[in-house]
Formats: structure tokens, C-alpha cells, sequence
């Protein structure tokens, strides 16, 4: 299921890399706002491309700017992702490491965790288990203009599930998916083809890192 997650549930054992961090729960969760149940989605340019991302769950709209590149991106959160060891200012995606890393610029401090699905974003316009394409028409996600489709997918487990996506029409990547139901949506605004630098997706020099492992339930929300 294609979802975005409202709290990441972990049970963390943490491993200290560099420092012992006396303060460190353990377990440890995070209002994470990113998450899809497909599988590593390609990146639709070998370029790299930055966005407004924004995203709807609970009735709540969020917004973060994203850098993606090749297999890694970054998101950076406006007012920052709350956890419960503060706020992160942004998580870095390494899905070539299945690595996921937290970071706190005001603890200097980095939080290493194995990537989930939960973690993957959509960026292919074909999505994971897709069935059925359905033609709507033209339509415009902002100021851009884009194809309007109708996509039916069956999960892994089985389950049927839709959803409207906005492709961009002259670029041909994805702009916005939302679900049928209308629970959630993600939308990538002011999509800017560009070389994205490497030390965007990598850990800042200075900063503490600690390793953890996780565990997650075996549950579909």
C-alpha cells in the first residue's frame, strides 16, 4: 500500500559509533511523513532534480524541500520532523546503503536506521502493482500542465487500491498522486531538473553518529 505514515513505530537497539549518548531512548519513534509501500521508485533523470515537497495526512498539510540524486535524496522539513530524541531538521535517504539518516543540527548528532518502505517515495510514473491506466484528460498541477490519470494497483498482499496521478505533460514525471479516497496526497512543486551536489546526501562533517536497529511490526495501514 502506497502510504504515508502519521508516527514510525521502532523498537531501536542503539549502537554507539563515536560517543556514548546517555540520553538516547530505547525506543524510538518519529512523526514521519514519508512512506509508500513500493519498492525503490527510479529517479526520472540521471541528472538529479530538486521540489517543494508537499504532502496531506490526517487532515494535516506538510511541506519540505527535497534534493534528489540517483538512488539518494534529501529532505529537508519546514519547522522540522519531531522524534523522540528532538527535531530533526532533515533525514537523508540512502536507499544504495538501506540506510536512513537523521539529523540534528543543534545536538551535532546523526541517527543511523535501516531503511523501510516507509521510507521510499514515489517517483516512477508507473506505480508498483499497476493493473489499470485510465486516460482522464489535461489538468494543471500549479502553474504546470500535466495528463490526468485514473491507476488501479493490487498491493503485495492482495489488496486493490486507486489513485489519481498527475504526470507532468511535457517532461513525462510524476507531479502529484493522490489516493481515490482522498486520505493523503503528495505533490512535488517547482520541479527543477539539476545536478545535485554529493555532499548533499552524505553526513556533515563534525556531526556524532550512532548506529540502531530496528524492528517493525508485520502490519499494513
Amino acid at each position: 500500500m502506497i502510504r504515508f505514515c502519521a508516527r514510525r513505530e521502532a523498537i531501536v537497539t542503539i549502537l554507539l559509533v563515536t560517543v556514548v549518548i546517555c540520553d538516547a531512548p530505547q525506543a524510538f519513534s518519529a512523526s514521519h511523513p514519508i512512506g509508500s509501500s513500493i519498492v525503490a521508485s527510479p529517479v526520472p533523470t540521471t541528472t538529479g532534480f530538486s521540489a517543494r515537497l508537499i504532502w496531506r495526512r490526517g487532515g494535516k498539510v506538510s511541506k519540505a524541500q527535497l534534493f534528489v540524486k540517483d538512488n539518494r535524496y534529501r529532505i529537508e522539513y519546514f519547522g522540522g520532523l519531531k522524534t523522540e530524541l528532538g527535531f530533526a531538521g532533515v533525514t537523508i535517504v540512502r536507499l544504495d546503503q538501506r540506510k536512513v539518516w537523521y539529523i540534528y543540527s543543534d545536538r551535532r548528532l546523526v541517527l543511523s536506521v535501516p531503511v523501510t518502505k516507509q521510507d521510499v517515495l514515489p517517483f516512477s510514473v508507473t506505480l508498483e502493482g499497476e493493473i489499470k491506466r485510465t486516460l482522464i484528460g489535461d489538468a494543471y498541477v500549479g502553474k504546470r500542465p500535466a495528463t490526468l490519470f485514473d491507476v488501479e494497483v493490487v498491493t503485495e498482499s492482495g489488496k486493490h487500491e486507486a489513485y489519481y496521478e498527475w504526470v507532468d505533460a511535457e517532461r513525462e514525471v510524476l507531479l502529484k498522486l493522490l489516493s481515490r479516497d482522498r486520505d493523503w496526497w503528495v505533490e512535488y512543486e517547482h520541479v527543477v531538473i539539476s545536478q545535485q551536489p554529493d555532499f548533499y546526501f552524505e553526513i556533515p562533517l563534525g556531526y556524532r553518529k550512532v548506529e540502531a536497529r530496528e524492528s517493525y511490526p508485520d502490519q499494513e495501514e
